[in-house]
């Protein structure tokens, strides 16, 4: 029996609030076991977004167990690396595929934009995690 090994996906954004942090658990919630999810930031934070909270919370993940976190902190290779449209902002991390998905950072959005991100997001990770 051939064991598939377990995907390595990196969602990187300037402040790991928001984007990264919501593809990260749409990574887990998707993914499951077969994947291991991180995001991070450039120039992290050091908090997640209440906003980012409350609207995975509707979807059934509970992101204020994450962390705002450095890519400092990450290291290893990836099978993917994900970048929030932070252009010069995020560093080269070892991938063997990377994409810039460029989404508007949702923080100052109100509630229906959000949740669009959100759901663009969700959709996103959907078809990274279907590829790999």
């Amino acid at each position: 029996m051939i064991v598939s090994e377990k995907k390595r996906v990196l969602f990187v954004c300037v402040e790991n609030a928001n984007r990264s942090q919501m593809a990260e658990a749409f990574a887990h919630l998707h993914g499951g076991d077969a994947v291991e999810a991180l995001s991070a930031g450039s120039r992290p934070s050091g908090v997640i977004n209440p906003k980012a909270i409350r609207f995975m919370a509707e979807v059934g993940y509970d992101l204020a167990a994450h962390a705002s976190k450095s890519l400092d902190e990450i290291d290893g290779e990836f099978d993917a690396v994900i970048t929030m449209g932070c252009g010069d902002s995020c560093p080269w991390v070892p991938a063997r595929r990377r994409e810039d998905w460029a989404l508007p950072d949702p923080k100052h959005m109100d509630d229906a934009d959000y949740r669009r991100v959100r759901d663009e997001i969700s959709t996103r990770v959907k078809t990274l995690l279907a590829s790999l």
